[in-house]
C-alpha cells in the first residue's frame, strides 16, 4: 500500500476509502464553523480504525472590527494518533503551518502554506497514518470567541502497513538566547570569533528518542541586537546529532543560510518546494525573519535517538528571540514533550526600534563614536 503517492505513480489503483471531517453547518445552513470560546479545549474531529490524514485546511477569524493581534499565537493545535493521551502534535497553529511571530504571509512549500487572502488560509499535505483512531484537538488562549473553519481530508483503510511511522511536530522558544554581551567585545570577534567544539549551549531544535526520521522545520528570528555594526544574525553552524554520538556529530553544517539552502547572508524572501525564507528582515538584518528548510528528499535517519541543534550566532554569541518548529516520524511511544508555554510566555516581542539610520546613529553614538 503506498501512502503517499507523488505524480509518477497517481494514475495506479488505490485501495482505501476516501473521508473527511470538516466545520460544515449540520443544519445544512451557513454557519460552517466551530465557536471556540476563550480557555475552551475542543476536539474538532475524531476518526476511526486506520487511515492516513493527506491533507489539512484551517481558517479562523473572530467577529471583532479590528483583528485581535498574535492570534496565530494564541490558539494552539494538537493531534493525537492511536488512542494515545499525549500528543504527538503540539505547537501553536500559526507555527505549525510553517511561520511564527503570530502573523500570517502568503507563503509556499510542498508540506506547509498560508494561502490568501494574507495568509489567512492554513495548508498541509503532511501524510499523518494512524492504526487505530486519530483526533485533533484546538485550544484557544484568544481574547474573543474565534469562529474555526476547518477540513480534515484522510484515506480509510483495513490496516496500517506496520512499517508506517507516526507523524510529529513540537514548537520551542527560547527568548533570549544565551549569548554573550556586545558591550565591550570587537565586532568581528562577536560575530565571527571563539570556537565551538562541543556543541554545548546550541539552539536545540528537536530531541527526540525512538526510531525514526526527521524532516525538516522552520525557524523564526527576532533580532535583539540594536547596533549600526554588522549585525548578521547567523554564522551558527547546524550540528546533527544521530543515536547519542558525541561532537563533531556525523551532520555538521557551515552556517544558518546554509542549512537553509540559501547563501551569502540573505534577506530576499523566496518560497520553494523544501526551503525558504519568508521573513528576510528590515535593515542591516534587523526585525523578525522566518525561515524553513524540509527534508522530504533528504530525510534525516536515527535509530534510538536525535538531536537537532543550531548555533545561534557564531560560537553561540548572539542573545536572539528564536522559536521553531520540528517536524518528524517516529515509532511510538515518543518521549513526552516539555509542557508548552503559556499564551504570555508565547507573544511575540515588540520591534525595538525604528531602524532608520539616522536615529539609530543618535541612539548608539555612545558605542559608535
Amino acid at each position: 500500500m503506498e501512502l503517499t503517492p507523488n505524480i509518477a505513480s497517481i494514475s495506479r489503483a488505490r485501495q482505501g476509502k476516501s473521508k473527511r471531517e470538516s466545520s460544515y453547518d449540520r443544519t445544512g445552513g451557513n454557519k460552517d464553523y466551530f465557536s471556540i470560546s476563550p480557555g475552551d479545549r475542543t476536539e474538532i474531529c475524531r476518526m476511526s480504525g486506520a487511515g492516513c490524514i493527506k491533507h489539512i485546511w484551517m481558517t479562523m477569524a473572530t467577529d471583532a472590527p479590528v483583528e485581535e493581534m498574535f492570534l496565530p499565537r494564541k490558539i494552539v493545535l494538537r493531534m493525537y494518533w492511536d488512542g494515545e493521551t499525549e500528543p504527538s502534535v503540539e505547537a501553536p497553529i500559526g507555527d505549525f503551518f510553517g511561520l511564527g511571530h503570530g502573523i500570517t504571509k502568503n507563503y509556499a512549500s510542498a508540506c506547509l502554506m498560508m494561502s490568501p487572502e494574507d495568509g489567512k488560509s492554513f495548508v498541509s499535505y503532511f501524510p499523518m497514518p494512524f492504526a487505530d483512531g486519530a483526533r485533533i484537538e484546538i485550544e484557544s488562549e484568544a481574547d474573543q470567541v474565534i469562529k474555526f473553519y476547518f477540513y480534515v481530508d484522510y484515506e480509510q483503510y483495513e490496516s496500517l502497513p506496520e512499517d508506517e511511522l507516526r507523524f510529529h511536530a513540537k514548537w520551542h522558544r527560547e527568548c533570549p538566547t544565551d549569548g554573550i554581551s556586545d558591550q565591550d567585545a570587537d565586532n568581528a570577534f562577536f560575530e565571527f570569533g571563539g570556537k565551538n567544539t562541543t556543541g554545548d549551549g546550541n539552539y536545540v531544535i528537536l530531541e527526540a528518542e525512538g526510531k525514526g526520521h526527521y524532516v525538516g522545520c522552520n525557524m523564526n528570528i527576532h533580532n535583539l541586537r540594536p547596533t549600526l555594526e554588522w549585525n548578521w544574525y547567523g554564522e551558527g553552524d547546524d550540528m546533527i546529532f544521530i543515536d547519542g554520538e558525541p561532537w563533531p556529530p556525523s551532520l555538521h553544517g557551515t552556517g544558518t543560510e546554509d542549512y537553509f539552502n540559501t547563501a551569502w547572508c540573505p534577506q530576499q524572501e523566496q518560497s520553494t518546494p523544501y526551503h525558504g525564507i519568508i521573513l528576510g528582515g528590515g535593515p542591516n538584518w534587523s526585525g523578525k525573519i522566518s525561515v524553513y528548510r524540509y527534508h522530504i528528499q533528504d530525510p534525516i535517519l536515527f535509530d534510538k535517538s536525535i538531536r537537532v541543534t543550531i548555533e545561534h550566532g557564531h560560537n553561540n554569541h548572539r542573545s536572539d528571540d528564536v522559536s521553531s518548529t520540528a517536524y518528524w516520524y517516529q515509532a511510538e511511544p515518543h518521549k513526552p514533550f516539555a509542557p508548552l508555554p503559556k499564551m504570555k510566555d508565547r507573544m511575540p516581542l515588540p520591534d525595538i526600534l525604528p531602524f532608520d539610520e539616522e536615529s539609530n546613529r543618535k541612539q548608539f553614538a555612545h558605542r559608535n563614536p
